[in-house]
């Protein structure tokens, strides 16, 4: 098969909106030949080995893997990482998390920490956009804390200390200036858990008990033995949540807590000051 009746065989298997991309990442992705190569040579007959590996890659995204899952990589504020079963894929409403720490955040060389880092998008972000920030990252999961290291590695960012740890049970009782996560906050019985790329993502990136709200309620709780006087906790959570982590983090004795909406105009974020 040439390069044009591979990517007319993918076109017409995938059918949907963004085909034709789709087609050209995945042959991308099977042949090692970059898209201006594939566009300036459409007629070049390819091996089979490639053609082989092509359509197996195009047979699983047909049946509803995550482009993101067959190409192994994802942009996330400016980053590519690395992405693979064992973490969720990054998504840009989570690049609003990052926003409103950098907007809220002074210029002195802070101290944070990311809870349930996942493939390291959130950490490694404010890492790259603040050097002079230590940033310490934590997941439970070893899976996912390789695919963060090998993220670290890859795009050389220094100032991040990756750490096994169910939230702060592993880590060291100190103080920070900002804690953030993105931790699962779906419930149980979501239909959302039935649609698209979520149906192969890990299970305990995404559900919670009590209605979603558990793991959003013990970061709220326990977050002020490690928060410095006058430090920020930022949280992302389901565009209903956002009264019950505001209503939560005001009984706790936080301050100025606030919900931040998404490009869509859903609730997102949540972020209160320790007094």
């Amino acid at each position: 098969m040439t390069i044009t009746e591979c990517i007319r065989w993918a076109k017409a298997l995938l059918v949907a909106e963004g085909a034709n991309l789709e087609a050209y990442l995945l042959l991308e992705q099977a042949s090692g030949m970059a898209r201006t190569t594939l566009y300036a040579w459409p007629e070049r007959s390819l091996e089979a080995s490639v053609i082989q590996q092509f359509q197996t890659l195009v047979q699983e995204r047909r049946d509803g893997a995550p482009i993101a899952y067959l190409l192994g990589r994802r942009e996330f504020y400016g980053l590519e990482l690395g992405v693979d079963k064992r973490v969720l894929i990054p998504r840009p409403e989570t690049e609003l998390l990052v926003d409103l720490v950098l907007e809220y955040a002074d210029d002195r060389p802070l101290r944070v920490v990311d809870l349930g880092t996942g493939s390291g998008a959130i950490a490694l972000a404010l890492a790259a956009q603040r050097p002079t920030w230590s940033v310490t990252a934590l997941d439970q999961s070893e899976g996912a804390l390789a695919v963060a290291r090998a993220n670290q590695a890859r795009l050389g960012i220094g100032n991040v200390e990756f750490c096994c740890s169910d939230w702060f049970s592993a880590l060291p009782l100190q103080s920070f200036d900002i804690i953030v996560s993105n931790p699962p906050y779906v419930e149980s019985d979501s239909p959302y858990l039935q649609e698209g790329d979520v149906r192969f993502e890990p299970l305990s990136a995404l559900v919670a008990d009590n209605q979603g709200l558990a793991d959003l309620f013990a970061i709220i709780d326990a977050a002020p033995r490690y928060l410095a006087p006058k430090g920020w906790l930022w949280l992302e959570h389901g565009y209903t949540q956002g009264h019950s982590v505001r209503q939560r983090l005001l009984e706790c004795g936080y301050q100025q807590a606030q919900t931040q909406r998404d490009l869509q105009g859903l609730d997102r974020v949540t972020g209160a000051q320790w007094p």
